[in-house]
């Protein structure tokens, strides 16, 4: 909450790690579902937040809505990532060609503003820096 605010001030851009939260917004549901899930949705970090009612819902959330608009959950988020100020660019961590074609897609996504009011409401943050974060 204070990294982004602090980087735009001084003119720094911000590289974000794990952008799709260890694939957990890269269609961790729908992969879940269909069997097609690596170790991450299977066993590792995503699959622990998916124990988390809360995450799943909103997760649930996020994919339902991307499945209605008809784009892949992946290169929303990064898209998504992209479109916010102050972020340079995200580290991604392609392990097939087929998701760095997916990620080299995300670049020419634009989001309209509808959708990306509609993902404010699944993910609406803590809320403005500072107050969000002040006693």
């Amino acid at each position: 909450m204070e990294v982004i605010p602090a980087a735009q001030e001084y003119g720094l851009g911000v590289i974000p790690w794990s952008p799709l939260h260890m694939g957990l917004l890269g269609g961790a549901l729908r992969k879940e579902r269909e069997g097609t899930g690596s170790r991450t949705t299977k066993g590792g970090r995503s699959a622990m937040g998916l124990a988390d009612p809360v995450v799943r819902a909103r997760v649930q959330a996020y994919e339902d809505l991307l499945a209605k608009h008809e784009l892949e959950p992946g290169e929303v988020a990064l898209a998504w990532l992209l479109s916010r100020p102050g972020v340079t660019g995200p580290i991604v961590g392609p392990r097939t060609p087929e998701h760095l074609e997916s990620a080299l897609r995300a670049v020419e996504l634009e989001l309209s503003e509808e959708l990306l009011g509609a993902l404010d409401e699944i993910f609406p943050g803590p809320g403005p820096s500072p107050e969000a974060f002040a006693w």
